[in-house]
């Protein structure tokens, strides 16, 4: 080989390593987003201080900024006018080009930005992905990654991944549920306890013990010609230790402290007008635990690649809607804007905030349309309802006297104007963080009823965390390992499937017909689940509601509940004004149909469901 060709050569591969260690975040966009601009950020091995030029009609660059590390870079471009196309991003140094990218900007799919959203007309289903059901073993252990599989170990890998949701979205869509809420699936390449996802190491990757984002736009894909949505489960406030970030930062400002520093978790100094600034800052900057640094969304440019990757996943992935980890410990101008920005351009999308706050107060604070005592600005659609949630556990478990029992239940149904739309708070009995509602009510199936048909049959969008269906507890432990145990039926070699119903005992068959029949009662009457509620008082242990609207006359639903550990007569009379002009009702499940000119007798400890006609 020649000197020359071997110099060239060397150049040849020198320039591919460099052009293959670049990561380009976002690594595409789309022509004819609403936001007139585009922030990438470059990182790659001395790449501060380069010069950038792009050669595509309608894009041009506006800015270039390098922070306090030498491996990022930050460019701005403007993209109003670009069109669909692939264009090379050119990196330079003392006028010699150092690197290349090609970068695309595709074209949108038609009716994007006027997605639909999840609504009160949907039901939600919660899966943890790694306990679901394990659809590729090929990917179960992943070179690479230090957390192998591990089915004996709570918190281990259990091998659960996107195929298996994918192999059974049938049943998902034969119980009636239309929009799948998923614990995160990020990359969390960390040691230990990865399983749970909301220590990401990598906002654009899919951790590949799930698959890939290819398969994760099949999932929604796929989906979607079951009549179901897909959720994406965002994590603004917090990465994983194990993030690239930790060993070299954008800039000094990136993360919250240098070392783990934990967050005080008093939510309610955000709202407390004697609050001492420290006060709110050891709430707002502290680490959830040592694996999980803060991020600083204060610094725009963290702030800028927040917002841009929420989008991105929105738009690759076709998702109607999004739930966001931890909500109120993000700073809060942060939230302002990554809210305006999603809701500008997607102005139907729904966002669900967690704020775990049994106070309907601080939890009110956040959603759209609250009247707010400091004139701070949200455009976040909806809240976690955990007021609702811990009240219902409350009036099952509690005696009926004047103040405890259903009238507990009464009560936080009657604080709903603080809200800006309590109609579309999303609602539950349980989630991935808590006790399992079969144990929460101490394994009592007619509370669970209780429990679920309320749930199901109130206003908000109700959430049902999966294995609710089959009374899946934790009976003896709150440990979330165990909380969130592996599916029946969802490993080759299971004894139990509850796809099939084989080996369930008559108990869970008769529990996952119930919330069939329920969730099939939603789809049969979206009017109701979309209108409105009026409840009674409750009185001797029995609470009375009505789901009607104010155009529909032909039809309303009653839901009786009877905490009594005896059958009661129910005088109908005191339900005239939501009775008239109704004649008789017709039971959900056994499609008993009663006059209402008479008294109804309601089992002991039920819930039943009425449709008046």
């Amino acid at each position: 080989m020649t000197k020359f060709k071997l110099f060239c050569w060397l150049c040849f591969v020198c320039f591919s390593q460099h052009t293959l260690a670049i990561k380009v975040s976002p690594p595409n966009w789309w022509a004819g987003m609403k936001h007139e601009t585009l922030q990438i950020m470059i990182a790659r091995d001395n790449i501060a201080g380069a010069q950038v030029k792009v050669d595509h009609p309608g894009v041009s660059v506006t800015a270039v900024n390098s922070l306090d590390s030498a491996n990022y870079l930050f460019i701005d471009l403007a993209i109003s006018d670009a069109k669909p196309g692939s264009f090379p991003i050119r990196f330079f140094k003392h006028g010699k080009i150092i690197d290349k990218v090609n970068y695309k900007l595709k074209k949108r799919d038609d009716g994007s930005a006027t997605r639909r959203g999840f609504d009160s007309t949907d039901s939600i289903y919660l899966i943890t992905p790694d306990r679901f059901a394990n659809g590729d073993s090929q990917n179960d252990t992943v070179e690479g990654y230090e957390d192998k599989l591990n089915r004996n170990f709570k918190g281990g890998r259990h091998g659960g991944d996107i195929q298996g949701m994918i192999n059974h979205l049938d049943y998902i869509a034969d119980m009636g549920f239309t929009q799948i809420w998923t614990m995160p699936m990020l990359e969390n390449a960390m040691e230990h306890y990865s399983y749970h996802g909301y220590s990401t190491t990598d906002f654009y990757k899919i951790d590949p013990r799930y698959g890939s984002e290819e398969l994760y736009r099949q999932l929604s894909d796929k989906a979607a010609d079951y009549g179901i949505g897909v959720i994406i489960d965002v994590v603004l406030n917090h990465i994983g230790s194990e993030h690239p970030w930790m060993t070299d930062k954008p800039s000094e400002d990136w993360i919250n402290h240098k070392a783990f520093s934990p967050t005080s978790h008093r939510r309610e100094v955000l709202h407390d007008p004697h609050a001492a600034y420290e006060d709110k800052a050891a709430f707002s900057d502290g680490w959830f635990v040592p694996t999980m640094p803060d991020l600083n969304q204060r610094n725009p440019y963290l702030a800028q690649y927040l917002i841009q990757n929420a989008i991105w996943w929105v738009e690759y992935a076709n998702l109607s809607g999004i739930r966001v980890d931890t909500y109120s410990y993000s700073d809060k101008d942060f939230l302002s804007q990554w809210t305006a920005r999603l809701m500008k351009e997607y102005p139907n999308l729904n966002i669900v905030g967690e704020e775990w706050s049994v106070n309907p107060l601080i939890t009110s604070y956040w959603q759209k349309g609250t009247h707010r005592h400091d004139g701070y600005e949200s455009a976040l659609p909806s809240v976690m309802d955990f007021p609702l949630q811990s009240k219902l556990v409350s009036a099952l478990r509690s005696d009926e006297t004047w103040a405890t029992g259903l009238r507990e239940l009464y009560e936080v149904l009657a604080s709903d104007f603080v809200y800006g739309n309590a109609g579309n708070l999303v609602v539950f009995a349980d989630n991935h963080d808590m006790s399992r509602i079969y144990t929460q009510i101490g394994e009592d199936k007619a509370l669970w009823n209780i429990a679920l048909t309320f749930i199901l049959t109130t206003r908000g969008i109700p959430q049902v965390f999966y294995g609710t269906e089959i009374l899946m507890g934790n009976s003896g432990t709150d440990d979330h390992g165990i909380i969130r145990s592996d599916f029946p039926g969802g490993w080759q070699g299971d004894t139990i499937n509850a796809f099939t119903k084989i080996g369930l005992s008559k108990d869970q068959m008769w529990a996952q017909n119930r919330i069939r029949q329920l969730l099939s009662l939603r789809k049969m009457h979206p009017g109701l689940m979309s209108g409105n509620l009026t409840h009674y008082g409750p009185q001797e242990g029995m609470y009375v509601y009505f789901r009607h609207t104010e155009t529909q006359y032909d039809k309303a639903l009653m839901v009786v509940i009877n905490k009594n550990e005896k059958s009661e007569e129910l005088s109908l009379s005191r339900f005239n004004s939501m009775l008239k002009g109704f004649s008789r009702a017709t039971r959900l499940g056994n499609e008993k149909a009663i006059a209402l000119d008479n008294n109804m007798t309601v089992p002991a400890k039920s819930a039943s469901v009425w449709l008046l006609q």
